[in-house]
């Protein structure tokens, strides 16, 4: 009884965070779900640039038309309130830090939502059209393209969480290294196991073909060597004997 009492506060401040989470989300969302044709246009507007003459996307369901923009208006919320919730379980936790990891944890969650909006905004603007461009010329001759709506955003959406993922890479690397987990040294020695890793990262998070895999690899790998040389600035404190 006495555990309970003592960890109540805590729980009805995670139980307030959390309905400051959901508030700030359903107000993110309604004017998306009043616009999610617009925003579903938005998103088509890399394909429908790289479709050749006689290409369009299309539905193959009846609901399609529907639900299709529904879904993006609900990912673009989440997307769009990461920073949000990312600042509510910082100031959860905030309390039961030290000084010192105060001052090294919140730049780390800032950088971290940075990061990820670069990832995203680096598969749109890049990656997504060369690799649509690449996929509409391999075209056999005679082919009509078709995509379905409901696949093209899936695929979007899919390439989009995989860039702003991998671009976490360099915080990963700084923490492995700022915390004694490995070493700068230790990771240049096994940096041919990382090339693979970074490539099979990619097969793995991104669409299935091998130019969003490379795509994903190549930026991984210049991700990883930016964490190492951030490492290296901000070397770990060795402690005193």
């Amino acid at each position: 009884m006495e555990n309970l009492e003592k960890y109540l506060p805590h729980f009805i401040e995670l139980r307030q965070r959390l309905i400051r989470c959901c508030l700030a989300y359903a107000l993110v969302l309604t004017p998306l779900l009043i616009y999610c044709s617009n925003l579903y246009t938005l998103l088509a507007q890399p394909i429908l640039k790289s479709l050749p003459s006689g290409g369009m996307l299309i539905a193959t369901e009846v609901i399609t038309p529907f639900t299709a923009p529904l879904k993006l208006a609900f990912f673009t919320a989440l997307v769009l309130i990461i920073p949000f919730i990312l600042y509510q379980i910082w100031r959860f936790v905030a309390p039961g830090l030290y000084p010192n990891e105060k001052r090294m944890v919140f730049p780390i969650v800032f950088m971290s939502a940075a990061l990820f909006y670069i990832g995203m905004l680096f598969a749109h603007f890049l990656v997504l059209p060369m690799a649509l461009g690449f996929f509409m010329q391999v075209a056999p001759e005679g082919v009509t393209v078709m995509t379905d709506m409901t696949h093209y955003m899936d695929f979007v959406l899919v390439l989009y969480f995989a860039f702003g993922a991998s671009f976490q890479v360099p915080i990963v690397t700084f923490i492995l290294i700022r915390t004694g987990i490995t070493s700068v040294e230790g990771l240049k020695k096994h940096r041919p196991y990382i090339i693979v890793g970074a490539f099979v990262i990619g097969m793995l998070l991104t669409p299935p073909d091998v130019v969003s895999q490379i795509l994903l690899a190549v930026p991984l790998l210049g991700l990883f060597e930016g964490g190492v040389l951030l490492a290296k600035c901000f070397p770990p404190k060795k402690t005193e004997s």
